[in-house]
């Protein structure tokens, strides 16, 4: 009986090396992930960063290195997402770093994402999704970008402003 136990407690012992061993970006979520890469220092749902980054940040519909681009609060994603926006391809095609999109946890980086909205604004996008190898098939709402301090066009419209 004693022997039975001890071989128990090894089990158990290993079982939780096994759940210690588990990194902790396995448990990262979209909007922590983009503040630390992007400096924006907004909080709580990915959906309401649009809102919370009011009077804050710069924002608008222009894709800029090191902005995040905001999504809006969907049935299929009902907290929203975050991205950051790691290099401008053109003026439909960006490359993303984000978590939490392909797989709960997994931290993706270089994703392609493309505008599709009939106006050119980022409301409408198609974003690189690792099951099927390829652009997603859903269209995903956005709210727009979201400027970190110091992009192009915070600078630009400081500028502006004291002009």
């Amino acid at each position: 009986m004693f022997k039975g136990f001890r071989s128990l407690l090894a089990m158990v012992a290993c079982a939780t090396l096994t759940v210690l061993a588990v990194p902790a970006a396995a448990h990262t979520q979209c909007a922590p992930y983009a503040r630390a890469v992007s400096g924006i220092a907004l909080h709580g749902a990915a959906a309401g960063w649009w809102g919370e980054a009011e009077g804050r940040y710069e924002r608008g519909q222009a894709p800029k290195e090191g902005a995040v681009l905001a999504f809006r609060a969907t049935r299929s994603m009902r907290s929203g997402h975050v991205a950051t926006v790691a290099k401008v391809m053109d003026e439909r095609h960006v490359l993303l770093n984000h978590a939490n999109w392909s797989r709960p946890g997994m931290i993706e980086r270089s994703a392609m994402a493309e505008d599709i909205s009939p106006n050119g604004d980022w409301t409408q996008v198609r974003v690189y999704y690792a099951p099927i190898h390829g652009l997603g098939l859903r269209a995903s709402p956005a709210f727009g970008f979201i400027y970190a301090k110091g992009t192009a066009v915070a600078q630009v419209s400081r500028r502006n402003a004291r002009a």
